[in-house]
């Protein structure tokens, strides 16, 4: 393995030299520094970060915390974070929270990688987990969280009582006079937002009837198994699946008990996610800006890590609807 030392000699400069070349923020002349990334370059050397944390006291680690990895869109999220983390320079440590509890367990794991900070990119973990955190002293930004829950948290979201509203005119516009919402684990701050809002909007609405159910996880088979409860008992003309999982679980068991999407059955999801648009599944649903929503939970990682007095804040992102074929069109 190059070392350091040869890296100096090679290139005619010191040991230190070589060190602050390779140190954000260090200073180094031009002309130094050239001769350093030559000699680097002949070298084969590449710097050993985790032993440059020893001496500075930072490793660049960011824990990057979910508990839903049955849902494929996360990958769509898990592959944006992880690049937009090393294109700032950062690394990230996916850990697994499924199953998870309790919150101080969850501070020890991450403590004892020395991660710089936390990114929770969740909807489903209990908001204590993101202030057990800061209360541990670490920079946190909770992706996919809830606006106005802590003060002392990062956030980045969508608004999801509006989301609702968004889903239940939508229905309302096509006609639909019994409307359903399919929500996925009650617990979980989108469910309640989003059914708040649906409702809200359904009972504004003269002439809307409005029903509610949940499936006990983000993901496919829950989404079919409470659609299939659902076909056998009074449904609703038309339902928005909290979840665009939730909805193609729900397309798949309109299809095993014979009903036609959107004939007989309409569906609206949320997401957007790239398997909603795939020609099978064609689905209707409430664009989330995953892109912008990662993009600004890096750049509030990174505000925190430079200034770690720097206020909290949240930032609440668009959504719209993306029409596709699980809706009978509009009058």
């Amino acid at each position: 393995m190059v070392t350091l030392k040869q890296v100096a000699e090679r290139a005619g400069v010191s040991r230190a030299a070589v060190s602050r070349a390779y140190t954000k923020g260090a200073s180094v002349s031009p002309k130094t520094r050239a001769k350093i990334e030559e000699a680097a370059a002949a070298l084969g050397y590449s710097p050993n970060i985790l032993a440059r944390s020893l001496t500075t006291g930072q490793t660049q680690l960011i824990g990057l915390v979910s508990n839903n990895f049955h849902n494929p869109a996360f990958l769509q999220i898990f592959d944006l974070f992880t690049r937009g983390l090393q294109d700032r320079g950062l690394r990230p440590l996916l850990v697994n929270l499924t199953d998870e509890t309790d919150p101080a367990r969850s501070v020890q794991l991450l403590r004892s990688y020395s991660v710089d900070g936390v990114v929770l990119a969740s909807s489903e973990l209990p908001a204590g987990f993101a202030a057990a955190f800061a209360q541990a002293g670490l920079p946190v930004v909770h992706a996919f969280g809830r606006s106005g829950t802590d003060s002392a948290i990062n956030v980045v979201c969508i608004d999801n009582i509006h989301a609702g509203r968004l889903a239940a005119a939508t229905l309302i516009a096509r006609g639909y006079r019994h409307i359903g919402f399919m929500g996925g684990p009650e617990a979980a701050s989108t469910t309640q937002d989003r059914l708040a809002g649906f409702v809200a909007q359904a009972q504004a609405t003269p002439g809307i009837r409005v029903s509610h159910s949940f499936a006990g996880a983000y993901s496919f088979e829950a989404g079919q198994r409470e659609m299939a409860r659902l076909l056998r008992g009074d449904p609703a003309e038309a339902y928005f699946c909290g979840d665009d999982v939730l909805s193609i679980g729900a397309l798949s068991a309109a299809a095993d008990a014979g009903r036609r999407v959107p004939d007989d059955l309409g569906v609206i999801g949320l997401n957007d996610m790239e398997m909603a648009a795939w020609g099978r599944i064609d689905l209707t649903t409430i664009h989330q800006p995953f892109r912008d929503i990662v993009a600004a939970s890096v750049d509030l990682m990174m505000a925190a890590l430079c200034d770690p007095d720097r206020a909290p804040e949240t930032r609440i992102l668009p959504c719209h609807v993306v029409e596709r074929g699980t809706l009978r069109p509009l009058p």
